[in-house]
């Protein structure tokens, strides 16, 4: 079952499998619901007609997006190279407890072929294609989504206390196009690619599989609500394990492709204000 969400003429409104829920339909409802009851939920709906309003990201202005990092080897590796903290990473990819942190409220979040951003005061920004957790309020895994974690390595390696501004910016969140529902075990072992283009040529390109993953996904879902309540269930990017070299930057202009599973997000980059040159 995949839910989409929609600007139709009298505002937001979902879809699921490409027809129009009702119009009272809400996310937030639906993640209100224990895992085993959202099928037989959405199955009790009267579709109307083909989804055809723009696509918007596929979470309401209540939701939050979490973040974890250092989930797999290969951004540990990166985060050592870059940072003055470097046992900080180390410590963290061993540890029991995961990085979590904040990334976004739902009404920052873009959606496919939305815009993302690359900060003015930064030099090095890179695109993170993340596996993101559709997590309802009991904390079960009842789907998933794209998402693009748009970092800039510079600020975040010059101090690991920089995290949120780094990680936190206007139009550093994407996610879309839509939500997979579905269960954890439908992605323990799952592709993840990722392509920029730079005036319509590939200028990078990375792939790696869940399966890579140091932690499993419910284990950063269980850390997350250890001693948080989300009514109106979470949204949870689980960390990248696509990192491009050190010479590579986002630039505005560039389009960035993200594939996981049957989902491909796009985003065209666009620069912040007063952007610096590397």
């Amino acid at each position: 079952m995949y839910l989409t969400r929609h600007l139709d003429e009298g505002g937001p409104r979902w879809a699921l499998d490409g027809q129009y829920l009702p119009p009272t339909f809400s996310l937030a409802g639906l993640l209100r619901l224990r895992g085993a009851d959202i099928a037989r939920r959405l199955q009790a709906h009267t579709l109307s007609g083909a989804a055809a309003g723009m696509l918007l990201p596929p979470l309401e202005h209540d939701h939050e997006v979490w973040a974890a990092g250092v989930t797999y080897l290969r951004s540990r590796e990166a985060r050592e190279a870059e940072s003055s903290a470097r046992d900080v990473y180390s410590r963290v990819y061993a540890a029991e407890r995961p990085e979590l942190f904040f990334k976004a409220a739902g009404w920052r979040v873009v959606g496919h072929r939305m815009p993302i951003r690359v900060r003015g005061d930064s030099r090095w920004n890179v695109p993170e294609p993340e596996v993101t957790l559709v997590v309802n309020a009991g904390g079960e895994i009842v789907g998933f989504s794209a998402g693009n974690d748009v970092s800039s390595r510079d600020i975040e390696g010059e101090n690991p206390l920089y995290l949120p501004q780094a990680k936190v910016y206007n139009g550093s969140c994407a996610i879309g196009p839509g939500i997979v529902l579905g269960q954890a075990a439908d992605l323990r072992d799952m592709g993840v690619e990722s392509e920029v283009l730079r005036a319509g040529r590939p200028v990078f390109a990375g792939e790696t599989r869940t399966s890579r993953m140091k932690r499993s996904l419910e284990d950063l879902v269980s850390y997350l609500v250890r001693e948080l309540d989300f009514p109106h269930g979470v949204f949870l990017m689980t960390g990248t394990g696509i990192v491009p070299p050190a010479e590579f930057s986002l630039a505005p202009g560039d389009q960035v492709r993200i594939t996981i599973g049957s989902l491909t997000l796009e985003n065209d980059v666009e620069p912040g204000a007063g952007t610096v040159s590397r």
